[in-house]
């Protein structure tokens, strides 16, 4: 073929690699028009690179013609000013999160539709997957760009942002909080707060951290102490001999302040009975404890709100908080829950109002359940209430509940 017909190399192999059937199919007068038409092509080219002003007109053509296409009105805008820096927060959806942790220190974030509604009663879902030994301790409902404070058995606090936190599925158990902040190997995180970091007027954060103790000693400090927070934690609280620190709740300066103990006793008072301290301080008596008694959850009172109580076992109710006498803090307070076998002792106590739709509770084996508040009756202060959680294993028992807002 070479030879014959005056081919190179590659012309040849390319013929003989082609079937017998598909040369045979070959039109002799379409293969002569193709060669006409790159013959012309080739020839205008030339023609074109021979005279730069014909190269100028094509350039001219083309762009009046992307000019009818897109000539519609800039899209964007351009703003003079100096050139800013991009925050994580411009490039992260400020999405609705649950946030989760362990008492041996996992923690995670994920989206609370992650959770399917169920009615009250049921048993709900697996919630992640933990250790034999590990218990789901913390479940709170946040924002991605919210701060996120951890407050530890030790009294100190450390920050991160919320879109930080690793994301996993609901069955994910999540990451060591040990790899997030830097607690020492005998620390664990007893409570999360989560705030959104505006600013007022004068350039400080205008809001209070409230803390309260195993053992019943509070505290109130300003939210602007805790705003510059090092990797290894500030202390939010000196603590006395075996005590620990319990919970932390934001407040305005103004508010009302409601304790709830294990065994059901509760007390209510105004937090202006605790004046302001700084971080590295003691502070005052907010409950006198009975024999084996500790304090399981802080709220501050709001109006035409309730206190959502929930024992152990999966039994709880809703109390209006009017039905809470205002107290001097120090005394041993009122009955929250009439507490008996079936019910067990109390695990949490939250404020809930007309803002809040569902439930999210959480057993110490990993089972979740969301369900309406609505579904949950309101009752008197000496009343046990009814069961909102069935456990599949006899030995299981309720760790947490969070709340989600309409």
């Amino acid at each position: 073929l070479m030879d014959r017909f005056k081919l190179s190399e590659l012309q040849a192999t390319a013929i003989l690699d082609m079937q017998l059937r598909r040369l045979a199919a070959l039109e002799r007068q379409k293969i002569e028009d193709e060669l006409a038409m790159v013959r012309e092509t080739i020839a205008y080219l030339e023609d074109l690179l021979a005279h730069p002003e014909k190269i100028m007109h094509v350039i001219k053509t083309e762009l009046l013609k992307t000019k009818e296409r897109f000539g519609d009105e800039r899209r964007t805008k351009v703003v003079k000013g100096k050139v800013g820096e991009f925050a994580d927060e411009d490039l992260i959806p400020n999405d609705p999160m649950v946030v989760t942790v362990t008492k041996t220190g996992y923690v995670k974030r994920l989206s609370p539709s992650s959770y399917r509604a169920q009615g009250r009663g049921g048993k709900g879902v697996t919630g992640m997957t933990t250790k034999e030994e590990d218990e789901i301790d913390q479940l709170v409902t946040t924002s991605a760009h919210d701060n996120i404070l951890f407050f530890t058995n030790k009294g100190k606090v450390y920050q991160t942002k919320v879109y930080e936190l690793p994301e996993g599925s609901r069955q994910a158990k999540g990451q060591a909080v040990v790899n997030l902040i830097s607690v020492d190997q005998d620390e664990t995180v007893q409570s999360v707060l989560t705030y959104a970091p505006k600013l007022d007027k004068l350039g400080k954060l205008d809001q209070f951290v409230f803390l309260a103790t195993r053992h019943g000693t509070i505290k109130k400090s300003s939210l602007a102490d805790f705003a510059n927070i090092r990797r290894n934690g500030l202390t939010a609280i000196k603590l006395e001999k075996d005590d620990e620190l319990v919970w932390a709740r934001m407040t305005t300066g103004s508010d009302e302040i409601l304790l709830v103990t294990h065994q059901g006793k509760s007390i209510r008072f105004s937090e202006k009975e605790a004046r302001p301290q700084g971080r590295d301080t003691i502070g005052v008596r907010g409950i006198k404890l009975a024999k084996n008694d500790y304090v399981v959850g802080m709220e501050t009172v709001t109006t035409g709100a309730d206190l959502l109580v929930v024992s152990e076992k999966g039994i709880g109710k809703r109390t209006e908080f009017k039905q809470f006498p205002k107290q001097k803090r120090g005394g041993m307070g009122v009955k929250a829950m009439q507490i008996t076998a079936k019910t067990g002792n109390l695990v949490t106590a939250r404020t809930v109002d007309e803002s809040v739709e569902e439930l999210i509770l959480t057993s110490a084996k990993a089972q979740v359940i969301r369900l309406p508040l609505k579904s949950v009756p309101k009752l008197s202060r000496a009343t046990q209430g009814v069961i909102l959680m069935r456990f599949s294993e006899k030995d299981d028992k309720l760790a947490a509940v969070a709340t989600l807002a309409k």
